[in-house]
């Protein structure tokens, strides 16, 4: 590749000059190629040791002139070809050019001018990330990529030099990022080290620091542990790999392949040794963190952020912090993490000016907003840019008044009323939501009762005066005066500033009146809904009437949910939740609907409008509470992990026992998913609620933490874990809210009494302190650490458990053991995601529905299989082999959704490797029948096509039945019922299934049970082959024998069954003309069809007699086989003799109880004129062997043009069966065993090959 000229120093030991002229030299690096000797080792060691010259490839051209002792790099290249293609293009273009010049320093500057333009044009070519990657990073990619083998589309992130420690020893080498793999390279003196790791195979990931090794970041994969250490800078090399290996468990999560955001700025100058992938990814931590810190909408972008002061009005300071900016917010954070936090929605700005500069406030910046408050910032860097950039923003904010103006320093917008907060005078009333109230739907047989506006609290809450409440008033009143003051100091609505006395408020306890509101504020809801007016109604307009597996879960649950509270005891409540659920379920349907997301909805609507409910459940579900509500529950179970980890941090002698006992798993999965909801009584719970809306998941961790320490003694007394869950269930049974100004209601969680008295109650705000107390030194920064660590392990271990299931639903006489099915499905898995990786234009293949049943949920698409087909067959066909892989993937995919699943797969890979010789030739028999073989692979296309159309509707029948491949092969004794339509209904069902809905356990349940029957499997059933598709089996059967030890005997063998089989077709076919009865037309498609007793013509028929009476042999019965043939023999005996006066020629039939001489005669005979004709060449086949059938037989018709097809002619399986037997090189052949074990081990090399440079010379000099 062309490199940007640089000088460099010409006495390089390390360099060999090959090539020369006046202007430039070719260089080749010392040790690199042949020979080298130490001078090689000690190069290739530098090459990897050395941060200057490890990135260097083997070849160089540099320019010089004749005086200078300057030298200057123009292009490199890793291999020989690639630097001769250069060399050329120089000598050709540039040499006569140069000599022109008098001055040197012309012809330098015109040399470096020239490579530069060279550059310019090759990027313009490239995508956009191209040219920002610098060229060294460019360099070491193309060495990634050579060294270890990977594809084009496989992007480096970045490298690092580090030790990688193989038993104690460290060997100093690189460490390659890529999206995909993790990959490290060394060279020492002579030793070589090559490691991959796909990222979705890691299961820990850890920074640790032991006695044996310094600090180290360690990898584990399913079987191996690996250390690296000695990085420059750990830290960013640690983070780089969690986000590396985040993304790839997202993938497994939820098939979010990586793409790379398009959205980000672009820098000026590329940044040193920086590409744009590693940009790429911290843009994308910054935001996801600014996001979670803020509690911002998910597609909220970071643009920057400053140091800066806050001017804080309630105690007259300025706060030091962090301004940040994006599209849409400005925020504050101060860097003592409770001093003040705020959010500024650009929506609501109105005014930003610069203030005048003074020694006590240096470069000052005032904001202005519509609810009238002014925030003043100061000790800004770089304030003018600052402005601008806010001035940009502020112009695209959406305004639906004109007049917004915006001129030099200032920016005025104005925005429609319904988008400010309440101000306190409207305390009692929560925001109104900014939309009109949809009607309801008819279908609800429901008045317009106002549920949209308010939450159904104070719909059917009896209000009764404060002073009739006594104490409990007085305490609600009070609240609500605390709060008032506090947004009188602090301020109301979005802009709130949020501090410690924030808290401090939040933690005795929200008011009723107030609670929908500052939930709505905290949780970041607000935001969302008023960005997205009319956005709910829209949804339930949509999702009305909508029938999937989702309503039908929510329709289940809907009076489940709190059915002890009076609102949702009637249509109202119950209609307003339905509303909520179905909407969410039809906006996110990855998520669809979760069992405890009724719970907490319906907690929701008692405290705000349907449409606020709906979008804190939105907040909850996609920002607070991560993964927690998909079908796996994989976020409560990330965090459950991170409470057993707590517990054996805080409470080690506690968490042993739990432990044994068990308890921790069984008990924190509904404290989680319900926020405690479902435990406690309601009034309690809801106190939670408040806290977790301002504080998120630390606080449902320290109240999980609190809980088993106030029951330690007696959790430690416990003998099983049911005594433990009576424990824990009564003390959360007894948690209660003295201060609730609600009627209580009754808690359905039954209260567990053992006999004695009931344990005493404990206040709910006593056990936050006490939380908070304890435990409240965990940090947010920390959980997200820990939710990493816990995340890889139970992604890793659920895949673990899905691949047990799915080699559990693999029938038991697919032949595999369990072993080879779990190998075959980590193959099959690799595949999947390999399109994920690399695959451009896969989109079916890629979108994984993780809703679907474990077997549905990877599927591959026919170029994967035909990769997958050709390393693990054991039918290797040479270059015929992508032919056979694609008929075999027509044959498996049942459904025509062009995507196989893994049953299938193992289906199709156990015909080839199971089973006697009569199951492998009938699997060899249906790849050359329609469905696998279509049309355009017929040698004769026009008449195929013809042939194909007029019987493709009988044909499906017997052949592309669903049981036919869902089942293994064994079993199609079903085929006859499924034929005389018992079983149709079932398979039409199952076909439109598939990939949408849950499948119909009855049906596999039928299925199951008719696989247990006695299997009277016949193989009359398969249809008979016409001549085109015996020539294509012919065809394979040739590849197939092309690198066998036996390969001269083999071809003979096939030679002479080919010829006595198409000879037998001849007969068939002149007896089918001496038939009166059978229309000419009927016979044509009789050749291929599976036609009615009657139609049929007499040769078939006598070959279906003996197969009734007698069963296709079992394997390893060589008697039960030779008692077959002598049936099949004396049915082609009584044929020859039916047709014998017709043809002189008849003696050539075949009988298969001849003497061995005279078989081996007419066998030789016809093997002769079969090779001699030159037919071993696949393509002469066609031509040659028809004719020379068609003469062998009948010389007296006139002989066809070459290479036409005869239609009229035919032979059914039995006969080729039967022919086959009777070369027992074939029969070894066909039934000598593979292990399949091997060739997944080629397999996974392959997916994972270490390649070595390209002209084949020794790969310690990449380095």
């Amino acid at each position: 590749m062309w490199l940007g000229p640089e000088e460099v120093l010409v006495a390089n030991a390390l360099w060999v000059t090959e090539r020369a002229n006046p202007f430039f030299v070719l260089q080749r690096r010392r040790g690199h190629g042949k020979g080298g000797g130490l001078t090689g080792l000690l190069v290739g060691t530098l090459d990897v040791v050395l941060d200057s010259s490890a990135r260097v490839a083997p070849y160089r051209i540099l320019h010089q002139t004749q005086d200078s002792q300057v030298y200057w790099t123009v292009a490199c290249g890793s291999s020989r070809k690639e630097i001769t293609k250069h060399w050329e293009w120089l000598e050709n273009n540039l040499l006569q050019t140069l000599s022109i010049f008098d001055n040197e320093e012309d012809i330098t500057t015109f040399v470096k001018g020239k490579i530069h333009g060279i550059i310019a044009e090759e990027n313009k070519n490239l995508q956009p990330q191209g040219d920002e990657d610098p060229g060294k990073f460019k360099e070491a990619e193309l060495k990634m990529r050579k060294q270890f083998g990977m594809p084009e589309g496989e992007k480096l992130v970045n490298y690092y030099s580090c030790s990688f420690w193989k038993g104690r020893v460290p060997r100093q080498g690189w460490l390659y990022l890529t999206v995909n793999h993790l990959c490290f390279y060394s060279f020492l003196l002579g030793k070589e080290v090559s490691l991959v790791v796909q990222w979705v195979d890691v299961t820990r990931l850890e920074k640790n620091a032991t006695l044996l090794f310094p600090e180290s970041i360690r990898v584990d994969t399913r079987d191996q542990e690996l250390f690296f250490s000695m990085f420059l800078n750990i830290g960013e090399t640690f983070k780089l790999m969690e986000q590396l290996a985040n993304l790839a468990m997202r993938q497994l999560l939820d098939s979010e392949g990586f793409l790379e955001d398009k959205a980000l700025p672009r820098p000026i100058r590329p940044h040193k040794n920086i590409s744009a992938l590693k940009r790429d990814l911290d843009a994308r931590a910054k935001n996801e963190c600014y996001r979670a810190t803020f509690r911002l909408p998910k597609d909220e972008r970071l643009d920057g952020h400053t140091g800066c002061t806050l001017w804080t009005p309630f105690n007259k300071l300025h706060i030091p912090g962090q301004m940040f900016i994006s599209n849409n917010y400005i925020c504050f954070a101060s860097k003592e993490e409770d001093a003040c936090r705020l959010i500024i929605p650009l929506r609501e700005v109105t005014i930003v000016e610069k203030a005048d500069s003074s020694s006590v406030l240096p470069s000052p910046l005032s904001i202005s907003t519509k609810s009238k408050m002014t925030f003043l910032f100061a000790n800004l860097k770089d304030r003018d840019f600052l402005v601008q950039r806010i001035s940009d923003f502020l112009q695209k904010t959406p305004s639906k008044q004109t007049g917004s103006s915006a001129g030099g320093a200032k920016a005025s917008v104005s925005d429609p009323a319904p988008e400010s907060l309440p101000t306190p005078q409207e305390a009692s009333e929560p925001p109104t939501s900014p939309s009109s109230p949809l009607n309801s739907p008819p279908s609800f047989r429901t008045q317009e009762i106002p549920t949209t506006s308010q939450g159904l609290l104070k719909v059917f809450q009896k209000s009764s005066p404060m002073e009739d409440l006594g104490a409990k008033g007085a305490k609600e009143k009070m609240k609500e005066e605390s709060w008032n003051i506090h947004f009188f100091e602090y301020g109301r609505g979005m802009c709130m500033y949020r501090t410690a006395k924030t808290r401090e408020l939040v933690l005795k306890g929200i008011p009723e009146s107030l609670r929908g509101e500052l939930w709505l504020l905290f949780s970041g809801a607000w935001n969302e809904m008023v960005t997205h007016p009319g956005y709910y109604a829209e949804l339930v307009e949509k999702s009305m009437g909508k029938y999937s597996l989702a309503t039908e879960e929510i329709e289940r649950d809907l009076h489940r949910s709190m059915p002890e509270h009076p609102a949702f005891q009637n249509e109202l409540g119950i209609a307003a939740l339905r509303r909520v659920l179905t909407a969410y379920a039809f906006r996110n349907p990855t998520i669809g609907y979760c069992q405890a997301m009724n719970i907490v909805t319906s907690v929701l609507l008692l405290y705000g409008s349907e449409e606020e409910a709906f979008w804190l459940l939105v907040a909850l579900c996609e920002r607070m509470l991560p993964d927690y509500y998909n079908t796996r529950v994989v976020g409560a179970l990330v965090d459950q992990g991170i409470f057993e980890e707590l517990t054996r941090d805080v409470l080690p002698r506690l968490s042993e026992k739990m432990q044994e006992l068990g308890v921790i798993s069984s008990i924190s999965l509904s404290w989680f998913l319900t926020l405690f909801l479902s435990v406690m009584p309601f009034e309690s719970a809801v106190v939670i609620v408040d806290c977790f809306f301002y504080e998120g998941i630390k606080v449902i961790l320290q109240v999980a933490l609190a809980v088993l320490d106030a029951n330690m003694e007696q959790l430690l007394d416990c003998s099983d874990e049911g005594e433990a869950m009576t424990v824990l269930g009564r003390y959360l049974d007894n948690v209660v809210n003295k201060q609730s100004i609600s009627p209580p209601i009754p808690h359905l969680h039954a209260l567990l009494t053992s006999g004695d008295d009931p344990p005493a109650e404990v206040d709910i705000f006593d056990l936050l302190r006490v939380s908070y107390e304890k435990f409240s030194s965990l940090r947010a920064d920390d959980i997200e650490q820990m939710r990493f660590k816990q995340r890889l392990k139970v992604i890793q271990s659920l895949e673990d458990s899905a691949k047990r299931s799915v080699v559990r639903a693999i029938p038991g006489d697919i032949g595999f053991s369990m072993e080879e099915l779990e190998d075959l499905y980590m193959v099959f898995k690799a595949k999947h995601l390999a399109s994920q990786y690399w695959g451009g234009n896969r989109s079916a293949a890629i979108h994984r529905d993780p809703s679907l049943p474990y077997l549905e949920q990877y599927r591959i698409d026919a170029s994967q299989f035909r990769e997958l087909f050709a390393s693990l067959t054991p039918w290797a066909c040479g270059s015929h082999t992508p032919v056979l892989a694609g008929r075999m993937f027509r044959l498996l995919d049942q459904n025509k959704d062009s995507l196989i699943n893994f049953k299938e797969f193992v289906t199709g890979m156990s015909g080839m490797y199971h089973g006697d010789l009569t199951e492998k030739l009938k699997s060899l028999y249906k790849l050359h029948l329609p469905p696998a073989l279509i049309p355009e692979e017929a040698e004769s296309a026009l008449e195929a096509a013809h042939y194909f159309t007029e019987d493709s509707s009988s044909e499906a029948s017997p052949l592309a039945s669903d049981l036919d491949l869902f089942l293994p092969w064994e079993t199609q004794a079903l085929l006859q019922e499924q034929q005389e339509g018992s079983g149709n209904e079932d398979t039409q069902e199952r076909r439109e299934e598939k990939g949408t809905s849950p499948p119909d356990y009855r049906h596999y349940l039928r299925m199951w049970a008719k696989e247990k029957e006695a299997q009277k499997e016949t193989i009359k059933d398969l249809p008979k082959m016409n001549q085109e598709q015996f020539i294509e089996l012919c065809k394979t059967l040739y590849n197939m024998f092309s690198e066998d030890p036996m390969e001269q005997d083999l071809y003979h063998a096939i030679a002479t069954v080919a010829s006595l089989l198409l000879r037998i077709g001849e007969v068939g076919k002149k007896f089918s003309a001496l038939s009166t009865k059978k229309p000419k037309d009927g016979a044509h498609s009789g050749g291929h069809n599976s036609t009615t007793e009657e139609d049929e013509p007499p040769t078939p028929k006598l070959h279906q007699d003996p197969t009734q009476e007698c069963q296709p042999p079992a394997a390893g019965d060589p008697q039960a086989k030779a008692s077959g043939n002598m049936h099949i023999g004396r049915a082609l005996q009584d044929s020859h003799v039916t047709v014998e006066g017709g043809s002189g020629e008849g003696q050539g039939s075949p009988s298969l109880l001849l003497s061995d001489d005279e078989t081996k005669d007419d066998m030789s005979m016809s093997s002769y004129s079969v090779v001699s004709t030159g037919s071993l060449q696949c393509e002469d086949l066609t031509e040659d062997t028809v004719l020379v059938g068609g003469e062998a037989c009948s010389p007296t018709t006139t002989p066809r043009m070459g290479g036409t097809v005869d239609t009229d002619w035919c032979i059914s399986f039995e006969q080729i069966l039967a022919s086959i037997l009777t070369e027992s090189v074939l029969v070894n052949f066909f039934e000598k065993r593979v292990d399949i074990g091997l060739k997944i081990k080629d397999q996974k090399k392959v997916e994972r090959q270490f390649s070595t440079s390209s002209d084949h010379e020794p790969p310690g000099v990449l380095g």
